[in-house]
């Protein structure tokens, strides 16, 4: 057996392999996105049978093999799973997590999505907070923390701040905000309210800790849904499964 590296993650997918054993991604602080076997985790007795599943936040302790990481060991810190009789928050997860999935990649420092993923799903288990804005604040954080977040502070052509109300607009062609002159003749700019965009800000700004302490009205969600999730949709080349199945129960 090689040398053992301990990391600390979260299982992101978890796919049966034979008649015992599991394949797990990891979404790592140490190592970025990397693969592993737990080996007889689908055996009633394994140790890894709780810990070998999505959600799962631990500290893996695993060795190299010749194609792959092998699961050695596992605390578990937090497994979330109430989750899983949550409807739908549990597809909304699972959309998250294939999210976090799309952008990750092997070799980068993943704590800020873990950490994201985190309190993530722990609004998911908060009644208070529609879900449909736990999917807006998701993946607007997720576009900031991997490059693609959308111009929100000045006009993205000219460079103008200190936009007033009736000089706001939203490109998803030019990736952010328009001033009133900088959109004419722009064929997808639309006016974006000072709350929605207020609300924009505070969400790729705003320490992970205090993401999910807001609130807004039906019209400004409406807002951020139509924005937010087209932006989403235009910056990824994916179709994911959880999407479609959230939009068949919708």
């Amino acid at each position: 057996m090689s040398d053992l590296i301990t990391v600390q993650g979260v299982v992101i997918s978890a796919m049966p392999v034979g008649e015992y054993d599991k394949r797990i991604v990891l979404l790592t602080r140490e190592r970025g996105k990397i693969s592993a076997f737990a080996r007889g985790a689908r055996r009633m007795n394994s140790p890894f049978m709780a810990a070998a599943n999505p959600f799962v936040f631990g500290t893996f302790t695993l060795y190299e093999g010749r194609t792959s990481y092998n699961l050695n060991q596992v605390s578990v810190i937090h497994q979330f799973v109430e989750l899983a009789a949550a409807q739908p928050g549990i597809y909304y997860g699972y959309y998250f997590l294939e999210l976090a999935d799309y952008f990750g990649r092997e070799g980068t420092d993943e704590k800020e999505m873990m950490n994201l993923l985190y309190v993530t799903v722990k609004a998911l288990l908060n009644p208070h907070v529609d879900n449909e804005l736990v999917r807006c604040i998701f993946e607007l954080r997720t576009m900031s923390e991997e490059g693609y977040c959308p111009e929100l502070f000045s006009c993205e052509s000219c460079g103008k701040d200190g936009l007033a109300p009736e000089e706001l607009f939203f490109s998803q062609a030019h990736h952010g905000l328009l001033c009133g002159s900088c959109a004419k003749g722009v064929r997808d700019a639309e006016r974006i309210s000072e709350a929605a965009l207020y609300a924009m800000r505070y969400i790729v700004c705003s320490p992970m800790g205090k993401l999910y302490t807001f609130a807004v009205n039906g019209e400004v969600l409406a807002e951020l849904k139509r924005i937010i999730y087209t932006y989403t949709e235009r910056n990824t080349d994916k179709k994911f499964k959880s999407l479609e199945i959230l939009k068949v129960m919708r």
